[in-house]
């Protein structure tokens, strides 16, 4: 299940996302807010998975809102302007949705939130490479490794896997109790890590090295 929440000062377009949301299987409305106040109400009370957000809005816009978030959730914006459309895709945005926007075109933006053949399932995760969709369970994995549009899966065994996603996608896909993003080059498994040592960290396979943006959270977590 999806839970969401709908931000727009226009109360058409509210009862209009509102009727699309009822009608797809899986998405849940949680609140339909008329202005970027009374969702940051909301999101202090309520875990929520994604974000209807229209840009242009008085007092607040909705991409100024969504930059004031520290944890944020998905988010699809909606507006009659195209002009914010760069401004939208460079905070990774899931889709851009322009008015008047249809049921159809509404449930495609949806169908990029809805879990992937890589979403985190139980203890293990799916991961396609060499044309193959893999198994891996969390406790083989020592570390990824980015490559570009790329990364590098080094399991225990000394196998490697390299998939065609990013590192900044894979973390949304990692349970944070198990994995952490060390540098803006690597993720490791939590459990494998045998010491610490300066900057570095030492895996059973090899060192990995801390960046210098994370090294208060994962002095904050391992220290």
């Amino acid at each position: 299940m999806i839970n969401c929440i709908i931000v727009d000062d226009e109360p058409l377009a509210r009862e209009l996302l509102e009727s699309y949301v009822s009608e797809l299987e899986g998405l849940e409305l949680v609140a339909s807010c008329k202005d970027a106040h009374e969702a940051g109400d909301i999101l202090k009370k309520t875990a929520v998975d994604l974000i209807l957000l229209d840009i242009n809005m008085p007092k607040t816009s909705g991409v100024s809102f969504y930059k004031t978030l520290v944890k944020r959730p998905k988010v699809i914006f909606t507006t009659a302007y195209a002009d914010y459309a760069v401004e939208g895709f460079e905070l990774d945005a899931v889709d851009y949705l322009l008015k008047p926007f249809s049921f159809e075109r509404f449930k495609k933006a949806i169908q990029k939130v809805k879990p992937t053949e890589d979403e985190v399932t139980a203890d293990f995760i799916m991961l396609k490479a060499d044309k193959r969709n893999h198994k891996v369970n969390f406790r083989q994995i020592s570390h990824f490794e980015s490559i570009g549009d790329y990364v590098k899966v080094f399991l225990k065994e000394g196998e490697v896997l390299i998939i065609s996603k990013t590192l900044k996608k894979l973390e949304t896909l990692l349970p944070k109790t198990s994995f952490m993003r060390v540098h803006k080059s690597f993720i490791i498994s939590i459990d494998k890590i045998k010491f610490l040592e300066g900057n570095q960290i030492q895996l059973p396979m090899c060192k990995i090295p801390i960046g210098q943006s994370y090294r208060e959270e994962v002095k904050s977590k391992l220290v």
